[in-house]
């Protein structure tokens, strides 16, 4: 039986195979530390395990799929239809595109979610009060309680994640993360306008 990772302390988390064939390991995990010291890599070359956004992504993949396999088998739920729901627990009422804005998924994905949440009864699509044109939507009870029930399991699972740095460390990195945010916003649009 495998081990739930949402209940798993950080020594434990950092063996976890999570179930992504992406290469590095023979058990499929990411060598981020066992580079070959040797590389007859041209300077100018990607080094892809050295690469940020390639880094991020896989991180981001692996505790994304963490929690998933748990809200996956208990309500069937999506990774995208929990993100929404997540985010329209936090800010909505949201129109579909602030929940574009706000995940940063494209608008196929989101759209495919909400009607998905919507028929399953979690979300609730509205019209603007004040835009007749434009579309609301919503958590409905059912989703806030499915939502409410997937909290703890994604605050422990990112306590055991962040349990392997020190406090300080975390400070440093909520830091980090929040000018990288600010960054990668400012360059998404100076790509748009180009």
């Amino acid at each position: 039986m495998t081990a739930n990772p949402a209940d798993m302390g950080p020594a434990d988390l950092k063996s976890v195979d999570f179930g992504i064939a992406h290469g590095g390991l023979p058990d499929g995990r990411l060598d981020m530390n066992g580079r070959d010291q040797k590389s007859s890599a041209a300077p100018s070359s990607l080094v892809l395990e050295d690469y940020l956004p390639y880094r991020l992504s896989v991180l981001s993949n692996l505790v994304s799929r963490a929690l998933a396999r748990l809200y996956e088998q208990r309500f069937g739920l999506t990774v995208a239809e929990w993100r929404i729901m997540a985010v329209l627990a936090r800010f909505g009422p949201l129109s579909a595109n602030a929940v574009c804005d706000r995940t940063a998924m494209d608008k196929v994905q989101v759209s495919r979610a909400v009607a998905r949440a919507v028929d399953n009864g979690l979300v609730d699509r509205g019209i603007d009060a004040l835009d007749r044109r434009r579309s609301v939507l919503t958590l409905t009870s059912k989703g806030r309680g499915i939502h409410d029930q997937i909290v703890p399991l994604a605050v422990n699972l990112q306590a055991n994640l962040l349990g392997s740095l020190s406090a300080e460390e975390n400070c440093r990195l909520n830091d980090m993360l929040t000018r990288l945010y600010s960054r990668a916003r400012e360059l998404h649009g100076a790509l748009d306008e180009e």
